[in-house]
């Protein structure tokens, strides 16, 4: 087998409601309670995340904290530290680099590792996940999920198909068949909106999507129907990136009609530092520009940047500077249909032990047997 047509072998591992479960283990209180790492329900907070005992009322990540609440008034609701969520994260990643320096992180909780030629020459990449989720368990006292294929895509797919603490391998040939019987919701890189509209045309599951052709998909989806055409064929040909790293971040709302409320602009603005804060923190990034977009009613679009001395991720921080821009910015009496913030100028607090030197290690993998 040739070094271009060898088979991938993919893991993605996945820790179980990380920020929860750190928490859990630090305050031997919480264990088994209804837990929830985010802002106070007396305030415009959203959660984090939440133990799978807070899930069983429906509670889910970026849920508004009151709302939470309102689902599970005996939930108990901290704030995050996010120093040990880091600390955890980086003992993680320690134990990736011990069989390949191609790891792409994808947050402080999840990554993917191409092991296809790793640094302890073991064939089965099924074995190198259990060995990973065995270490994890052993310095950090908590469990991960993994998944293992022979693609990016395969592999976060089963990663969540077998959580908390499971280990799920989908081999090149039963790849067809998971994914024809995958609902079309569980499908990772389609979103709720998306999910909708496939429904709305008959797609449940990946044997709906299967029968729709690619001219059908590209007219409906634009250029993703290229990708979910793809994917349900089991073919994701994305390379484990170790220098992936994301130029901006943000978040903006189109208001169902045009406002001039200054007091609403300003808790749009919060709620949204807020959200975009948490992202921050959980992917390990800070930055040092903010940027303000504002879209008029007559669909002109204005946008001014601030760039602050240090880098920062604190919610209140990105709230402040992105007032004190829209209070300049806006001009008075005019509605807006848009408002955004975007943060940019980003560094990554990991990224003296993230992007390491690669090393080859070569070995043939002849059979499916092998490969797992």
């Amino acid at each position: 087998m040739t070094e271009k047509n060898k088979i991938k072998k993919i893991i993605h591992v996945d820790m179980d409601a990380f920020f929860a479960s750190v928490e859990m283990r630090d305050f031997p209180q919480y264990r088994g309670k209804p837990l929830i790492v985010g802002g106070s329900p007396d305030s415009r907070g959203v959660v984090s995340t939440c133990s799978y005992e807070a899930r069983k009322f429906g509670i889910h990540s970026a849920m508004p904290s009151a709302l939470a609440y309102k689902l599970c008034p005996s939930a108990i609701f901290v704030r995050g530290r996010f120093e040990a969520y880091r600390e955890a994260s980086k003992i993680m990643r320690e134990i990736f680099y011990e069989y390949s320096d191609l790891v792409e992180p994808c947050s402080l909780d999840e990554a993917y590792i191409d092991v296809t030629e790793n640094k302890k020459n073991i064939k089965s990449a099924t074995h190198i996940a259990i060995e990973i989720r065995e270490k994890i368990l052993e310095r950090t006292k908590l469990t991960a999920s993994a998944g293992v294929s022979y693609n990016k895509f395969l592999a976060k797919i089963a990663s969540d198909m077998n959580k908390p603490n499971g280990l799920t391998v989908i081999r090149p040939e039963e790849a067809l068949q998971v994914l024809e019987n995958l609902k079309i919701g569980k499908f990772h890189g389609i979103g709720k909106v998306t999910e909708k509209k496939m429904k709305s045309m008959g797609i449940f599951n990946g044997a709906d999507l299967k029968k729709v052709k690619l001219n059908d998909m590209l007219r409906n989806f634009g250029k993703a129907g290229y990708f979910f055409y793809n994917i349900v064929r089991g073919i994701d040909n994305r390379e484990v990136k170790i220098n992936g790293a994301r130029k901006s971040i943000g978040s903006e709302r189109t208001f169902s009609d045009d406002i001039d409320d200054i007091e609403l602009m300003l808790k749009c603005l919060k709620s949204d530092s807020e959200k975009i804060a948490t992202t921050m923190i959980k992917s390990n990034i800070s930055a040092k520009t903010i940027t303000v977009k504002i879209k008029y009613a007559n669909f002109e679009i204005a946008s001014r940047s601030k760039t602050l001395r240090s880098f920062v991720s604190d919610a209140q921080i990105i709230f402040q500077t992105a007032k004190n821009i829209l209070q300049i910015s806006l001009i008075k009496d005019r509605k807006i249909r848009l408002l955004g913030i975007s943060l940019s100028n980003l560094m990554n607090e990991n990224d003296s032990y993230m992007v390491q030197p690669v090393f080859k290690f070569y070995y043939e993998s002849r059979t499916t047997n092998e490969y797992f």
